[in-house]
């Protein structure tokens, strides 16, 4: 199946990205969780639509996770890199990484507490931080 070679200049890097015909295909199935509040966020929507990639977008902040869909995502990252812990809210409840249930349990009543934007596609996610993380997904 022939490549596609996608260039776009994107903070004073050149990001080069070889999407299949397959990949490109399968993009319905990319959704990312996003706060549109939060730049970092804003670019990885603004990235993924740059590729043609229209995700299912979850503005987690207006609806928040379950605590299931919580622990599926949990489940790709180690806490620390899951959680938002320089939140003013996550010292406001004095949490600790030790104490992982304590932590989800407070991102069902504080959603601002997850790390943004976070992309998942098929069996894999990943954090936008910086946006061109995001394709690191597809390679």
């Amino acid at each position: 199946m022939p490549k596609i070679k996608i260039r776009r200049k994107y903070k004073e890097h050149v990001i080069v990205s070889n999407l299949s015909q397959q990949n490109l295909n399968n993009m319905k199935e990319i959704t990312i969780y996003h706060n549109s509040r939060c730049s970092k966020s804003r670019k990885t929507l603004e990235l993924l639509q740059s590729k043609g990639v229209e995700p299912v977008i979850v503005e987690y902040l207006k609806t928040p996770l379950s605590l299931d869909q919580l622990n599926n995502l949990r489940a790709h990252f180690a806490l620390k890199d899951f959680v938002r812990t320089d939140e003013p809210i996550f010292k406001e409840l004095g949490l600790s990484l030790d104490n992982e249930n304590q932590v989800l349990q407070a991102m069902l009543k504080e959603p601002i507490l997850m790390q943004r934007p976070i992309v998942t596609y098929k069996d894999k996610a990943i954090i936008g931080r910086p946006p061109e993380n995001v394709l690191k997904l597809f390679e």
